[in-house]
C-alpha cells in the first residue's frame, strides 16, 4: 500500500551529519558540544534499572518542577519529545484541514513538514535582508484561515533574535483566535534583549512558549521539550500526545538539569564567550555575520559558495550544515575546535 499523497509529497527532514571518527568535528547538528553534566548522568544511570516500566504519560513530576522554575502553573505546561514533538502536538490541536500556519523562512526546517502533516497550508514569509523576522510582513500574511504563527527566536539557522519591543508590537497586531507560538529552543544562549515571553503570555493569552532540554541542557539524545500556554490548550496538547513518548529517563534527567541550573549557566557562558570571539574573527576576516544569539554562527551564501564552504570543511574533517539556496550553519564548540573552523575560513 502506498503512503497517502500528503506523505508522499513531503520533503524528508535533513538532520546534521554524524561524525564517523573521534577526530571529526561534528558541528552540523545544533546539539551541545559538551557531555552531560555529571549529576545528570548519575540520575540517568541510576534510573536505567526501571527500563522495564512505562514512564508517567502526564510527566507530572517534571511539570511540577518546571512550574516552580518558570513561575507558571503545572496545568499550563505540556511536555513532549523535544520542542519539535510539542509543536506537532500544538498543530494537531489547533489546525483543521485547509487552515494556514504562518512562519518566517528560512527558519526551522520542520515547520513546513509539521504544518503539512497537520493538514494545514504552510505560509512562509521571507526573512529581511538582515536575517531578522519580518514581523510586519508576517502580520500582513494572516488571513481568516490562519490558525497559528510560528516565531523562532533565536532563529534557526540564522541565529538572530527578535527584540522585546518589536515582538510586543507584533502581538498587538495578531487577531484573537490566532495562536502565536514562540519557539525558544536557544533562549538560554540569548543576551537578554529579547522578549520576556513568559510574562507576555499573561497579557496575550494567545501566546504559546516552546522550549527544550536538547540545547543548553545537553539532553538532545533523550528528547524532552515543553510548552507553556493556557490551561485549555495545554490540556489539548496532552490529549493528542503520543502515549509514553517522553521516557522516564528523559523526565528524570530534565528535573536533574533544572536542579543543576548554575552548572548549565557556566556552560552557556563558555559558549557565548566563544561566540563573541568567533564572530569577531570572522568579521575581521571579511565575512558578514549577523549578530548570533544561539550556539552557532550563520554564513549567508549562494549555492556555489555554499558547496565550496561545505567541501572545504569536509576536507578538514569538520562537519557543518549547508542549506540549499541560503547558506551554512556552524555549531560552536570548544576553543580548539572553533580554531579549526576559523582556519578553514581564513
Amino acid at each position: 500500500m502506498s503512503p497517502r499523497s500528503t506523505v508522499a509529497g513531503l520533503p524528508g527532514y535533513v538532520a546534521g551529519r554524524r561524525a564517523t571518527s573521534d577526530l571529526t568535528a561534528a558541528l552540523a547538528a545544533n546539539e551541545s558540544h559538551y557531555p552531560p553534566l555529571p549529576s545528570v548522568l548519575d540520575v540517568v544511570l541510576s534510573s536505567a534499572a526501571t527500563l522495564n516500566r512505562y514512564p508517567d504519560p502526564t510527566c507530572e513530576d517534571l511539570r511540577a518542577r518546571l512550574a516552580t522554575h518558570l513561575g507558571a502553573r503545572a496545568e499550563e505546561i505540556a511536555v513532549g519529545p523535544g520542542s519539535v514533538g510539542v509543536l506537532a502536538q500544538v498543530l494537531a490541536t489547533v489546525c483543521d484541514p485547509g487552515d494556514e500556519v504562518v512562519f518566517a523562512w528560512r527558519s526551522f526546517e520542520a515547520y513546513p513538514i509539521l504544518t503539512t502533516l497537520a493538514g494545514a497550508r504552510p505560509v512562509p514569509v521571507p526573512l529581511r535582508a538582515d536575517e531578522r523576522h519580518d514581523l510586519d510582513a508576517m502580520a500582513a500574511a494572516i488571513t481568516p484561515r490562519t490558525r497559528a504563527v510560528l516565531v523562532c527566536s533565536p532563529n534557526n539557522p540564522t541565529g538572530v533574535g527578535i527584540s522585546a519591543v518589536e515582538f510586543e508590537e507584533f502581538l498587538g497586531k495578531v487577531p484573537a483566535g490566532v495562536l502565536v507560538v514562540v519557539d525558544e529552543a536557544y533562549v538560554e544562549y540569548a543576551d537578554g534583549t529579547g522578549p520576556d515571553s513568559l510574562q507576555l503570555r499573561r497579557r496575550f493569552p494567545g501566546l504559546c512558549v516552546l522550549r527544550t532540554f536538547s540545547k543548553a541542557y545537553g539532553l538532545a539524545g533523550l528528547r524532552v521539550g515543553y510548552a507553556v500556554t493556557s490551561p485549555e490548550l495545554a490540556e489539548g496538547l496532552r490529549r493528542v500526545a503520543l502515549p509514553f513518548a517522553v521516557s522516564a529517563l528523559a523526565q528524570r534527567a530534565a528535573i536533574a538539569s533544572l536542579d543543576a541550573a548554575d552548572e548549565v549557566r557556566d556552560r552557556v557562558r563558555v559558549v557565548t564567550r566563544e561566540r563573541a570571539r568567533v564572530t569577531g574573527e570572522l568579521r575581521a576576516a571579511g565575512f558578514t555575520v549577523p549578530d548570533p544569539q544561539a550556539n552557532f554562527v550563520w554564513l549567508r551564501a549562494d549555492d556555489a559558495r555554499r558547496e565550496e564552504l561545505v567541501e572545504a570543511f569536509a576536507a578538514a574533517d569538520v562537519l557543518v550544515r549547508g542549506y540549499a539556496g541560503d547558506g551554512v550553519r556552524i555549531t560552536l564548540a570548544d576553543p580548539a575546535t572553533n580554531d579549526r573552523v576559523l582556519a578553514v575560513l581564513r
